[in-house]
């Protein structure tokens, strides 16, 4: 994966997740919605719409964000919720930021060219042919390079400039994988002549790329062959092939690197850049109380609240470099699923309210407390060289063990106290195991 800033049309980067079926709960789609739309509003306020677009067609910065807001860390229900989120929560603001989400999953999808089309009217836009990239790009990536994987969603964001990200997603029922694609518009050249950044996965088979630079040959072949032969005389030559001929292999594709994400549910140590978890846990110590006394209103949430601010100013700031661990993204509000722990509601709600009102006093000229993030982000890049604290595991215990007084909700409903304290116990057992997910906590997962 790489985050491409040069001429082209850019197909950014790809990540392979575990398949996950299941509906987001409305408590949770409702929060990231509104979160989703206050970092996007910080990230434009901050560095400008074309930021936001590349950081969208980054995978590993995509899959954090999905994480920070209390989604499966892992799987790929991330993808819809986090294009469902944004085109819930970024419509109302669509005037005022000029970026516009089309799109989603399935009947969502198809009606894209014709959201296009809208857009297009509204801010003088040629909808029609931002309807044919659309289109285009969503068949590049199902004939034109044929992984194994059949597209189900597919987002279109555009800016009133132009510019555009796509993030589309397929699935393998028989691997029980998803895997998504990103693509990143800066400039137009070609859709066919070498788009991708990156083609490479787990070892599943031979993928075929007709978009490399070395099928060129292959693609006027096959212009060639039907000028020549007819619909009816290709069939005929394939039904000779399969009786006895022979087919050449094309040269190995090159690798390059993309996300993939295990199929293990929980929150493991090996999942988590410890350092960088722990330089977010110091600065929200250090500079927590210097820097949002006046904003945390809300008795016992505070000091956890920072701490949750800390890897969402990350989010908001953070390097591309900085999101090799999505996972890490999880301690800041949970997972749905439980895992690393129950979404703590009243930290959620707590980190939107400061956000917004950080947004909403910088809109007026007040930058005092989105810089108070910015610093939060910068401490804890200094702090993580030096910082020590809690392994994963104890800081999982110790989440569950307060997951009931900070509103911890999931699938499976809110936190009794008494389960907290049992689930705690157990934990503190064997501090080197990661927490075993139950099947009840299996069986609802996330498309």
């Amino acid at each position: 994966m790489s985050n491409n800033t040069g001429a082209g049309t850019r197909r950014t980067g790809r990540a392979d997740l575990p398949l996950h079926y299941g509906v987001v709960p409305k408590w949770l789609a409702a929060r990231m919605s509104r979160l989703g739309a206050l970092m996007s509003e910080a990230i434009v306020h901050h560095y400008g719409r074309d930021e936001l677009l590349r950081r969208l067609a980054n995978p590993f910065w995509f899959q954090s964000f999905g994480a920070v807001m209390g989604m499966d860390w892992h799987s790929s229900g991330i993808t819809t919720s986090v294009i469902a989120a944004l085109k819930s929560g970024l419509g109302p603001l669509a005037r005022e930021l000029g970026i516009h989400v089309c799109g989603g999953r399935g009947r969502h999808s198809r009606n894209t060219p014709s959201e296009l089309f809208d857009i297009g009217e509204r801010v003088g836009l040629d909808g029609a042919a931002l309807a044919r990239t659309s289109r285009l790009i969503a068949k590049v990536d199902s004939a034109a390079v044929q992984d194994g994987f059949d597209l189900y969603l597919h987002g279109f964001i555009v800016a009133d400039d132009g510019k555009w990200v796509v993030v589309q997603q397929g699935m393998n029922g028989q691997r029980k994988q998803a895997r998504r694609y990103h693509w990143l518009s800066e400039g137009l050249e070609s859709f066919l002549e070498a788009p991708h950044t990156a083609i490479e996965g787990p070892r599943q088979g031979s993928i075929v790329n007709l978009t490399d630079r070395r099928a060129a040959h292959s693609r006027q072949a096959q212009l060639d062959l039907l000028d020549r032969l007819g619909p009816d005389g290709i069939a005929h030559k394939f039904a000779a092939l399969k009786t006895g001929g022979e087919v050449q292999c094309p040269p190995a594709q090159l690798t390059l690197s993309n996300l993939v994400m295990p199929a293990h549910h929980e929150v493991r140590p090996t999942d988590v850049i410890a350092r960088r978890l722990h330089g977010a846990l110091a600065a929200a110590a250090d500079l927590g109380p210097k820097d949002f006394s006046d904003l945390l209103l809300t008795p016992g949430v505070g000091a956890r609240t920072v701490r949750a601010l800390a890897m969402v100013a990350e989010v908001v700031h953070g390097a591309p470099c900085r999101f090799s661990d999505p996972a890490r993204f999880a301690f800041a509000h949970g997972g749905k699923d439980r895992h690393p722990f129950p979404v703590p509601l009243r930290v959620l709600d707590e980190t939107i309210r400061v956000l917004k009102s950080a947004i909403r006093k910088a809109k007026l000229g007040g930058e005092e407390e989105l810089a108070a993030l910015r610093r939060l982000d910068a401490q804890a890049r200094l702090l993580e060289w030096a910082a020590a604290g809690p392994s994963v595991p104890e800081l999982i215990a110790e989440e569950r063990a307060r997951s009931h007084d900070l509103g911890g909700r999931s699938v499976l409903g809110a936190e009794p106290a008494q389960a907290t304290q049992r689930c705690y116990a157990v934990a503190r057992k064997d501090m080197s195991a990661p927490p075993t997910p139950t099947p009840s906590s299996i069986a609802v997962l996330e498309n």
